[in-house]
Order: structure tokens, then C-alpha cells, then sequence
């Protein structure tokens, strides 16, 4: 496949630019909005009178209206960042969180509850993918992994941000407000970034701008679009299930005074190894000179630390918080798999690619949870821990493999744009 190249466009040198700013605060109130709802679930369901199994049962429903919104916003926002621009994405996607947290903290119906969960994660699709392409565009491609790193590591802080709000406020309707409150804010610091000299040669073009189609139209390009998905699953499933239902895997494991395990609790003590793992992954891959290799290393850590999660009976409640530690440490390589999908398309789709493929990996989630039922209520007759393990090896292998196949993108220069293809070949 041949590419068109366009002339050199003089970047700035610094790491710290005023797009990395605002994309790491941006990704910061994402994450916060995110991972709320994980915080927050049993308390904000007992409080619109939810019990029981029921508890378990509406939180799978309303985070899979999370993650349908973030499913169709990854495809709007993505197609707007190329066709618009990226700093329009930024502006729209963050207006809308805002306003659906507000609205979250007014709910008084699970049904209400889910609709705006859903409005939400439309939103919430489109922050990291703008961010991350206006970044790999902004910086040479000596030092774009090093913006990464800061957008990633600041950002998943917002989730360790979001469990301590809610241990001040101790209200979860007063969460959310604080959450639409910072969006707002963060508008004003968006005025101060400019649009990308990249996305401003394209416009300028006759090429094809953000069409989604076009990742299905050529073999090789839809190919290597599946598989930036795929090495992406095992993050979400280890965020999405074994963390967020911490207090029912802590309760089958026999863990020491399970009934003091809290979801929030461990999603703040997941997070805060994300952002050492982000950390630790972007430096060795700058270090390196390889996303690929770290890549692997991490992949190969996280299924290891799925074992030893599942088989960890009778530990006390501290160190099953350890454990919740390490696992985020060890899906660290969030930062590497945005920057991978950034790093393998042309600047005329980067913003579709890198928009989509983060939200196809979150919108997985229900598909993920159904797996993970299925295996749990059908073939293991209940049992969590052995369903958990069997769809946690099948999506740690299945990212490795893909993950084999993808070209390895750290010295990749980014300008050039993707050629239309009429056809499957």
C-alpha cells in the first residue's frame, strides 16, 4: 500500500507543550467520569433502593450502557477528529461529559441512571483519542512516546482522584457534580492549544478524510485495525470485571474480612499501579527503542498476575489490595496500545483509529461480561474464580498473538496520509 507524504512540519521540542498539558487534565476528568461509576455502584444502587443480587445485576446493566455510548461515540468523535479536527473533538466530547455527570448526580431511576451512564460514555469516547493523535503530531518521533506517557499517567491518576473525592464527600451525587464541575473548567484551558500542523496539511489536501469505511475496504489495513483492538481486551477485562467486582471475587477467595472489600477501594489501588505501569512502559519503550517488546513483557506479566489473583484464598484484606496494586501495574502498557493505533494509520484516519480502537476495547465490556457469564452460570455452575481464569487466558493469548502480527511503530514518521482503496484486497 502506498502512502502520500507531505512536506516536514517543523514540531515543537518540547515534551511539555500546551497540547500535552490539556490532553493529560483532559484524560484526567475522563478517567475521574470513568471509573466514578465503578466507586460508586453499590452505594449510588442502595440508594435508589436496590438490594441483594440485584446490586450485582443492574451494575452489569448500567456499565454496559456506559460502554455501548462509548462504543457509537468512538465512531463519531473518530470520523469528526479527521474530518473537523481534533481540538473541535476535544471541545464537544468534553462538554458532553460534563453536562451527562451533572445530570448523573440528579437521577432518581436506575432506567435515568443508565440513560445518562449512556450519554456519558458518548462523551467520554471521544477525549483520549483526540488527545493522544493531537500529541503524536505535535511531538518529533523521538520524543512522542515520552507525551504519551504524560497524557496516560496523569490521566489514569484521575481514578485514584475520583475514590478520594468520594471518601471527602462521602455523597456520590456530590461526585458527579464535582466531576461535571472540573469538565467545565478544563474548557477554558482548551482555548490556549492549537489544531495540528498535520491535520491542517490534510485539510488542505484532496485525500479522504475520516472515513471509518476505508478500515474495512482494504485487507491489510482492516487486518492490522482488528488487531490494535484485540491487544487492548485484556486491560478492560481485568479493570471491567476482576476489579470492579472485587467484594464478590474477595468473598470467593476467602479473603480475611471480605466483607470490608469495597470496588472503589480496589479501583483506586488498581489505578495507582496503571499510572506506575504507564510510567515504567513508556519509559522502557523510549529506552528500548521498541513498543513491541515492552508490550509483550506486560502482557505476559498481566496474565500471570490473573493467576495469582484468582488462587489467592484466605489472604487478609490488605494485601488483596496489593494485589489489586500490582495488577494495574502490570496493564501498564494503556499508554503503548493508544500509541501503537496512533503510530500505524495515516494523519487522514489517525483520529478515527485512534479514537475507535481504545473505545471498541471499553465497549467490549458487555461482550466480555456475557463470555464471562455464560462461563460462570452455564459451564462452571457459579464459579467465578474458574470462569474468570478460562476468559482471562483466552484474551491474554488472543492479544499476544495479535499483538505478533503489528509492525513495530517507534520509529515511524507519522506524515503521510492512508490511500484510498476500492476494494478488499
Amino acid at each position: 500500500m502506498k502512502n502520500t507524504n507531505f512536506p516536514d512540519i517543523k514540531k515543537p521540542v518540547s515534551i511539555l507543550n500546551a497540547a500535552v498539558i490539556v490532553a493529560a487534565l483532559g484524560y484526567f476528568v475522563d478517567i475521574y467520569d470513568l471509573l466514578l461509576f465503578g466507586i460508586v455502584r453499590t452505594d449510588s444502587l442502595k440508594d435508589l433502593g436496590i438490594t441483594g443480587d440485584a446490586i450485582r445485576n443492574q451494575g452489569e446493566y448500567l456499565i454496559s450502557m456506559q460502554m455501548f455510548g462509548m462504543l457509537f461515540g468512538g465512531i463519531l468523535w473518530g470520523i469528526l477528529g479527521d474530518k473537523k479536527g481534533r481540538i473541535s473533538v476535544l471541545f464537544g466530547s468534553i462538554l458532553i461529559y460534563s453536562v451527562a455527570n451533572i445530570a448523573n448526580g440528579m437521577v432518581t431511576t436506575v432506567d435515568g441512571y443508565a440513560f445518562w451512564r449512556l450519554i456519558a460514555g458518548i462523551g467520554l469516547a471521544g477525549e483520549l483519542g483526540a488527545g493522544i493523535t493531537l500529541v503524536t503530531e505535535s511531538l518529533p518521533k523521538e520524543k512522542r512516546g515520552y507525551g504519551t506517557m504524560i497524557v496516560a499517567s496523569v490521566g489514569v491518576s484521575g481514578a485514584v482522584a475520583a475514590y478520594f473525592v468520594y471518601q471527602i464527600f462521602q455523597d456520590w451525587r456530590l461526585c458527579y457534580y464535582a466531576g461535571g464541575v472540573l469538565g467545565i473548567l478544563l474548557l477554558f484551558l482548551r482555548i490556549s492549544i492549537s489544531e495540528s500542523g498535520m491535520f491542517k496539511k490534510v485539510q488542505e489536501s484532496e485525500e479522504k478524510k475520516g472515513d471509518f469505511l476505508s478500515l474495512f475496504t482494504n485487507k491489510q489495513r482492516f487486518t492490522k485495525y482488528i488487531q490494535c483492538i484485540l491487544i487492548g481486551i485484556p486491560l478492560w477485562f481485568l479493570v471491567g470485571v476482576l476489579i470492579t467486582f472485587s467484594p464478590e471475587f474477595a468473598k470467593a477467595l476467602g479473603v480475611q474480612g471480605f466483607e470490608t472489600i469495597a470496588a472503589g477501594k480496589a479501583i483506586a489501588w488498581c489505578y495507582g499501579g496503571l499510572v506506575f505501569g504507564d510510567i515504567a512502559s513508556g519509559l522502557l519503550s523510549q529506552w528500548l527503542k521498541s513498543r513491541k517488546k515492552v508490550m509483550y513483557s506486560f502482557l505476559i506479566f498481566n496474565l500471570v498476575m490473573i493467576f495469582v489473583y484468582l488462587n489467592a484464598f484466605g489472604i487478609t484484606a490488605s494485601s488483596f489490595y496489593t494485589l489489586c496494586f500490582i495488577m494495574g501495574f502490570s496493564v501498564g502498557y494503556w499508554v503503548l496500545f493508544v500509541t501503537i493505533a496512533a503510530e500505524q494509520f495515516g494523519t487522514n484516519i489517525r483520529a478515527t483509529v485512534t479514537t475507535t480502537v481504545p473505545n471498541f476495547v471499553r465497549g467490549s465490556l458487555p461482550l466480555i461480561i456475557l463470555i464471562y457469564g455464560f462461563f460462570r452460570d452455564t459451564v462452571f455452575d457459579g464459579n467465578i474464580l474458574q470462569s474468570a481464569m478460562i476468559v482471562g487466558s483466552i484474551l491474554s493469548v488472543i492479544s499476544i498473538l495479535a499483538l505478533w502480527k503489528l509492525k513495530e511503530t517507534f520509529h515511524t514518521d507519522l506524515n503521510y496520509s492512508e490511500q484510498e482503496s476500492p476494494a478488499f484486497l
